[in-house]
């Protein structure tokens, strides 16, 4: 079975752009649950996860041998799922089956997390808390849950990262909260997956030195917050980064994928990631670079010498002019990774004016858009 951390990836990686010149440029973005969960899809997770599994049974709490199945009042159980969302709940239910894996708490009126209220679930896979009114977590409430996996908090009042997650956590939804800080150690133990994505409006100085410190992830999103710069102390680990709707004025990519469209970018620096302490020998890994939607006004210098670079977006910018060798490496023999796609949508160029030998480098003509740039 793919490793989780990796399906993750490929959900939330943007494709390449559609080799099209008539059609306007379409992207989809990485997952985003809104203000409500595909529980359908995380009861299939669950499912995949249990039958490929070669563990033993979980552990059972012998105080809990019940002669019928229970239910919470009003809740929809089936198959270690119970189903309590829009029921106006202002508290987790207390006769929660101990067998249940998932347990879906959406759109209720909870404000609070309290210390017991997952007592017993240490069977518990994925915890959905969306939409709620919740601004307090006791610090012991998720002790219990050992083996959870996925938690999705997002769409509620918190200020600050709940303490004392689970080491078994491999992915954290939290955005659209009141988060401002992001403290050393709110987050260790954290496994892959770490998203405080959407009008979180966390500044550069509200993420304290250490804030990532330890941490094995390959998957970080602060997006819609008010970075004006990218974070510093970055793991090492990283593989996709999205900072999208920032206030960043100076991009250095540096990791396998980047995103930081809908920017203000005014200088786009690439061969100094050794300011970001990553040190220079990332840069020349990264696969897919995304730039679009900013003020650019020229298509980024040393891209050419990226080996790996595969995708670039730069739709929906201010580049005027394409020189021959602003993709590729001059000369003949230079090793380099073929281009899928190349997005200059939406750029008031005149194509025909671009040699066809700019994009010699490109694994074929269609993987170059142009077009549908509005005076």
């Amino acid at each position: 079975m793919i490793p989780f951390s990796v399906v993750v990836l490929l959900l939330c990686a943007t494709p390449p752009p559609t080799p099209s010149v008539a059609l306007p440029f379409k992207q989809k973005g990485f997952l985003d649950f809104g203000k409500s969960i595909d529980v359908e899809g995380l009861m299939m997770m669950v499912n995949d996860e249990e039958e490929g599994s070669a563990v033993e049974e979980y552990y059972k709490p012998e105080y809990y041998k019940p002669e019928q199945p229970t239910c919470p009042f009003g809740c929809q159980c089936n198959q270690k799922v119970v189903q309590c969302s829009d029921l106006g709940l202002h508290y987790v239910p207390y006769d929660v089956p101990p067998e249940t894996r998932l347990l879906d708490l959406q759109s209720n009126q909870i404000t609070e997390i309290r210390e017991d209220d997952f007592k017993g679930l240490s069977n518990l896979y994925a915890l959905v808390l969306v939409n709620n009114k919740i601004s307090r977590v006791h610090l012991r409430a998720f002790m219990p849950l050992r083996r959870m996996q996925k938690l999705y908090f997002s769409h509620n009042q918190l200020t600050a990262v709940p303490k004392n997650l689970p080491s078994s956590l491999v992915e954290l939804r939290i955005h659209e909260n009141h988060i401002k800080k992001v403290a050393a150690r709110d987050v260790s133990g954290l496994g892959h997956n770490y998203n405080v994505d959407g009008r979180n409006p966390i500044q550069n100085s509200g993420l304290e030195p250490g804030a990532f410190d330890g941490l094995k992830l390959t998957f970080l999103c602060i997006s819609e917050a008010k970075l004006t710069g990218i974070p510093k102390d970055i793991p090492e680990g990283l593989h996709e980064l999205h900072l999208d709707q920032n206030q960043i004025q100076l991009v250095c990519p540096s990791l396998s994928h980047q995103s930081l469209n809908f920017n203000v970018c005014v200088c786009v620096c690439v061969g100094v990631g050794v300011r970001l302490g990553l040190g220079y020998n990332h840069i020349h890994h990264i696969e897919e670079l995304h730039l679009e939607n900013n003020q650019i006004p020229n298509v980024p210098g040393g891209l050419a010498g990226m080996k790996y670079l595969q995708v670039v977006y730069l739709h929906s910018n201010y580049i005027s002019q394409v020189d021959m060798n602003d993709f590729c490496p001059e000369g003949f023999g230079v090793k380099k990774t073929y281009y899928n796609g190349i997005s200059l949508f939406d750029n008031p160029i005149n194509y025909w004016e671009v040699e066809p030998a700019t994009f010699r480098c490109v694994s074929n003509r269609m993987a170059v858009q142009f077009g549908n740039h509005k005076k």
